[in-house]
C-alpha cells in the first residue's frame, strides 16, 4: 500500500483497521485479533462501548471545542470533580492534558514554579529510577531511566539521576525479606538526595507498577511507604506515574491506592479516554495549588487542545463505565483468573522466569535459564519475534526487550480490556504460548 503516513517504522506495511468488537479489532480483509494488551494498556473498554459512543455523539452536537483561555466546559468541570472526588487523600486539583508525556511535562514544570513560588529556587533536581519510562517529549524522556530510548537523545536531555527500580525479581536478596528489601532501594532515595543536596532536589517520580519497560514490575509492601516518608523529611515532591498503571489497571481507579500512598501529584492518561479520546490529566494537591494561586497567579504552561470538550466528555463516560459498571470488581476478578491461566501455562516453563503484575496488568519474563535467570543474546530480537508470531496467530500483545538494562531482558506485557471474558483469557494464553514457542524454535 502507497502511504504518506510518517508512522513509527520505516519498515513494513500495516494491516488497516476497519472496526472494533469488544475484545477484538478486525482489519479490512476480515481478520480478527484479540487485543491483550490494549494496544499500550489503553482499551480499557474495549473497542466498541456504546454508552462512550453515545456520551460523543451527543457532545459534538453541542459543542467540540473552546480554547481554555477564553471559557471552560461542563464536561471538563465535571471530570475534573470526579477524578478528584476518587483521587488520594490532599488531591484537590486536575490540570487536563491530551496524553500522558504532556502530564508529565507538566507535572516538573509545575513542582519547579512550586518552589520558585514559595521561595526555594535552588530546587530543580529530579530523582526517578532505572527503566522506569515516562513518556517520549523530552522533559518525561529525561526523567525515563530507559537507556534505549534515552541514548540518541542524550544531548537534549536535562540532567536527571536514576536510583535503583523496586525490581523483586532480579534484585531481592534470597534471605532478604520483602519489607527488607524494599527497605533497601527505597533508602537509596535518601542517599542520593544527601549525594545531589537536599536543597537542590525538587522531585522524586516513580511508576507504582511499571510498565512498559519491565513488564508491570509492582513495588513490594512497604517501599512507596517509606519512599513518601523520604520525600517528607527532605521537602521533595512525590510524583506517581500512573499513565499506564492507573484508571483501573489494577483493580484501583488509582493504582497507589493498593501501596496506601498519597502522593504530591499523579499523572494518568492511556485508560482515562479508553482509546475514544485523546486525553491525560496532572492530578496536584490543593497546596500546590495554593502556592500558585498566592504567588505569580498562573502557571507558565499550557496547550491548545487541554480540556478539550470532546476529551473530558469521553473521559467521564469512561469513568462511568468503570466506577458504575463494576468494572474494578471485575479486573480484580479476571485479573486473578489470566495471572492463574499464566501460571498453569507458563509456571513450569523452561524459558519462563517471572510472571508479575496486578488486576489485568500482568508482564511474562523470558530467561534462557530459569536457575540462573540469564537472559537471552540481545541479538536474538525475541521480544520483536514473539510480537510479530502472536499478531500472526490473531493476538496484540507487548513484548520488549532491554527489561533490565536497556540491552538485556524479553519481557511481554498483557492489559487485556476489562471487560474479557473468561474464554478469551483462554485464546489470550493460549495464542501467546503458540506464538512464544514458535520464536523460542525460530
Amino acid at each position: 500500500m502507497n502511504t504518506h503516513i510518517f508512522g513509527r517504522s520505516t519498515k513494513g506495511a500495516l494491516p488497516v483497521v476497519a472496526g472494533g468488537e469488544g475484545c477484538y479489532l478486525i482489519d479490512t480483509e476480515g481478520r480478527r485479533y484479540l487485543d491483550g494488551s490494549g494496544g499500550a494498556a489503553v482499551s480499557c473498554l474495549g473497542h466498541s462501548n456504546a454508552a462512550v459512543r453515545a456520551a460523543l455523539h451527543a457532545q459534538i452536537d453541542t459543542v467540540a471545542f473552546a480554547h481554555t483561555g477564553f471559557f471552560t466546559s461542563q464536561p471538563a468541570e465535571q471530570l475534573a470533580d470526579r477524578l478528584v472526588a476518587n483521587a488520594p487523600e490532599g488531591i484537590d486539583r486536575v490540570y487536563l492534558v491530551s496524553g500522558g508525556s504532556e502530564a508529565v511535562e507538566a507535572a516538573i514544570k509545575l513542582a519547579r514554579q512550586y518552589f520558585l513560588e514559595i521561595g526555594q529556587p535552588n530546587r530543580h533536581r529530579v530523582i526517578a529510577r532505572r527503566q522506569s519510562y515516562h513518556g517520549n517529549t523530552l522533559g518525561a524522556l529525561a526523567a525515563g531511566g530507559n537507556a534505549w530510548r534515552r541514548t540518541q537523545f542524550a544531548p537534549l536531555l536535562a540532567d536527571t539521576t536514576h536510583i535503583s527500580p523496586c525490581y523483586e525479581y532480579r534484585d531481592r536478596a534470597e534471605d532478604e525479606t520483602q519489607e527488607a528489601y524494599g527497605l533497601r532501594v527505597a533508602n537509596e532515595l535518601e542517599t542520593e538526595i544527601l549525594r545531589l543536596g537536599p536543597d537542590s532536589v525538587m522531585a522524586f517520580m516513580a511508576e507504582p507498577v511499571v510498565g512498559a519497560t519491565s513488564g508491570a514490575v509492582p513495588a513490594v509492601p512497604g517501599y512507596l511507604k517509606r519512599v513518601r516518608e523520604i520525600c517528607d523529611q527532605y521537602g521533595i515532591l512525590l510524583i506517581l506515574d500512573e499513565v499506564m498503571c492507573g484508571m483501573g489497571r489494577t483493580g484501583h481507579l488509582f493504582a497507589c491506592t493498593e501501596d496506601g500512598v498519597a502522593p504530591d501529584m499523579i499523572t494518568i492518561a492511556k485508560g482515562l479516554g479508553a482509546g475514544y479520546q485523546p486525553i491525560g490529566a496532572l492530578l496536584t494537591s490543593g497546596a500546590i495549588y495554593d502556592a500558585i494561586a498566592a504567588g505569580t497567579g498562573f502557571f507558565q504552561h499550557g496547550h491548545t487542545y487541554m480540556g478539550h470538550a470532546m476529551a473530558a466528555t469521553a473521559a467521564n463516560a469512561v469513568l462511568s463505565e468503570i466506577l458504575d459498571g463494576g468494572l474494578l470488581a471485575q479486573v480484580h476478578t479476571q485479573g486473578a483468573k489470566l495471572d492463574a491461566a499464566l501460571r498453569a501455562t507458563f509456571g513450569q516453563h523452561a524459558h519462563v522466569g517471572d510472571i508479575r503484575g496486578r488486576g489485568l496488568f500482568r508482564g511474562v519474563e523470558l530467561v534462557a535459564d530459569r536457575e540462573t535467570k540469564a537472559t537471552f543474546d540481545p541479538k536474538r530480537g525475541l521480544a520483536a519475534r514473539i510480537k510479530k508470531e502472536a499478531f500472526a496467530a490473531g493476538l496484540i500483545c507487548y513484548p520488549m526487550s532491554g527489561t533490565i538494562d536497556g540491552q538485556h531482558g524479553d519481557h511481554i506485557l498483557l492489559a487485556p480490556p476489562f471487560i474479557i471474558e473468561d474464554a478469551q483469557i483462554d485464546e489470550l494464553v493460549g495464542k501467546l504460548s503458540l506464538a512464544i514457542d514458535r520464536s523460542l524454535a525460530a
